[in-house]
């Protein structure tokens, strides 16, 4: 009889890939790592691993059932390509969309969504509260994601943190968390979580063991119901502060700490 998997749920944007300005490349020109480009948009490199990074992916996906984890569309995630065999399995829009060789589970689909519309403010009026609040100043771009999630790009250093808490203080109890990302805002139904897309692939493939990793508002979920978590040094949970038991905070920043949550992947998954 084969030995159950270990399981790895990871985020990807400020977790596992990098933008340039996301980077954080402290250390002299001369010793910063080669990088590696593993996502393009509108022919224009966008994301990046370095390549020790990427090294060990390809040994954490042959070793584990590795499952990216994004907040990012269908689509979006597309665009991304990761170093390694193809994962079969990834979670897109929060956990709305469970990825199967690259289709969406309808059965799953069609059950957040009746979670969400039984248990949420209805997405129509979520966008109606950001368009009426946000102010052109800092305001860039208003949009959502698969019908599930709205979300606002904003000048960052405008944005008032008054803003911020006004709307927190509005959307939690019409069922919606806000989390902010960099030059986004994120408003996303409650029902809506990676945790319970990473609980759904842990149960169709018997996995004894869940890895996961994150660096948002978003990814706390994930990290609590994961036997194991690591979050990187930067990024909004380690702005807050935040703790739990049986996750670990890393000291490394930016694309390395992508390398170092690697390395805790596959020092676990070994054992």
């Amino acid at each position: 009889m084969s030995t159950p998997p270990v399981l790895v749920a990871s985020d990807l944007d400020r977790t596992l890939i990098y933008s340039a300005g996301a980077l954080a490349l402290t250390m002299p020109d001369e010793r910063a790592p080669r990088l590696l480009c593993v996502e393009v948009y509108e022919h224009k490199p966008l994301s990046y691993v370095t390549e020790e990074a990427a090294r060990l992916l390809t040994e954490v996906k042959s070793a584990t059932v590795f499952v990216p984890t994004t907040t990012r569309t269908r689509a979006q995630y597309e665009r991304i390509r990761l170093p390694g065999p193809a994962s079969p399995f990834a979670i897109c829009a929060n956990g709305g969309h469970l990825l199967v060789d690259g289709v969406s589970d309808p059965e799953w689909a069609g059950a957040v969504a009746a979670r969400i519309a039984a248990e949420c403010a209805p997405l129509d009026e979520v966008r109606a509260r950001l368009r009426t609040t946000a102010d052109p100043r800092w305001l860039r771009k208003e949009r959502t994601a698969e019908d599930l999630i709205a979300y606002l790009v904003v000048e960052r250093e405008l944005l008032p943190e008054s803003w911020v808490k006004e709307f927190v203080a509005w959307a939690e109890p019409r069922g919606w968390t806000v989390s902010l990302q960099g030059r986004k805002i994120y408003a996303v139904p409650k029902p809506l979580t990676k945790s319970a897309a990473m609980r759904e692939v842990a149960r169709r493939t018997g996995a004894r063991l869940t890895l996961a990793a994150g660096d948002s508002l978003l990814d706390a979920d994930l990290l609590l119901a994961a036997d194991l978590g690591w979050r990187p040094g930067h990024g909004e949970l380690a702005d807050a502060g935040w703790q739990a038991p049986g996750t670990e905070a890393l000291a490394e920043r930016g694309v390395l700490a992508g390398e170092e949550i690697l390395r805790r992947f596959l020092t676990r998954a070994a054992h």
